[in-house]
This record gives C-alpha cells, structure tokens and sequence, in this order.
C-alpha cells in the first residue's frame, strides 16, 4: 500500500548535536504532534538506528510512524504508520484512528473523536487496548 505525503517532516541531527526540522513553519497543532513524536524518540543514537519516531502533517491530517530496519533486510528503512489524526473544520472536531492488520485506517472506537488535540494525544499515550503500540 503506498500513501503519498505532500509534507513529511524529518528531525535531522544538526553539528551541534540538536534535533532541527526541516521546515521552519510550524503551527499550535503541529507544534503538539511534534512534541509527542520527539517524545518518543531516544536520546542515543544507537538506539535510534534501530527504533525511532517521525511524523507527516498535511494540512489536517497527521501521521505518527515507527522509523526501523527491516527484519530480513537492516539495509532497508522502514516507516511503519501507527496513527492518524485528522481534523474536521465542518465539525471542528479531531478523529483518532489506527492502523488495522489490514493495512487500512480504522476509527478508535473507545475514543474516537474530541474537540481538542490533547486529549487525542492522550488517549493515544494510554493505549488502554494496546491498538497502537502493540
């Protein structure tokens, strides 16, 4: 399944050893998804040649993935989708969703739509029914 993304942000390693992305132009909602990818990450960088965290964010839509060598192959990078966020601007309202064995996007049931971006960054923290970190 391929998906295209018109703006995925990377964290690059700058001289000075800080993470620096690549687009300065960073929204409030953004700026959230940010956070909670970067929170993720480790500081080692060892460790992050085998696990780390990257996100895309389009407009309204944002996307949190696993960054990782393939298992048969170390050689290949894998990005590995584990939840999108969008944002509704008819409803003003977030929908979480998660990634199906299926390959497909399905909404969270448990909690599936708020008003605010923090609370959906929370849920997703919790993973109660281990649908996003396994």
């Amino acid at each position: 399944m391929k998906v295209k993304y018109k703006r995925i942000y990377r964290f690059e390693q700058a001289k000075n050893n800080s993470n620096v992305m690549t687009n300065k132009a960073i929204d409030i909602n953004e700026s959230t998804i940010k956070k909670f990818a970067e929170s993720h990450r480790s500081d080692d960088p060892e460790i992050r040649k085998q696990l780390d965290f990257g996100y895309s964010f389009d407009k309204n839509v944002a996307i949190l993935y696993e960054i990782r060598p393939a298992w048969d192959d170390p050689k290949t990078i894998l990005h590995i989708d584990f939840v999108k966020i969008r944002y509704y601007r008819s409803r003003q309202e977030w929908n979480l969703y998660w990634m199906r064995a299926s390959g497909k996007w399905e909404l969270y049931q448990p909690f599936p739509k708020s008003t605010h971006l923090d609370k959906i960054i929370a849920i997703v923290k919790e993973d109660d029914h281990g649908c996003f970190y396994g």
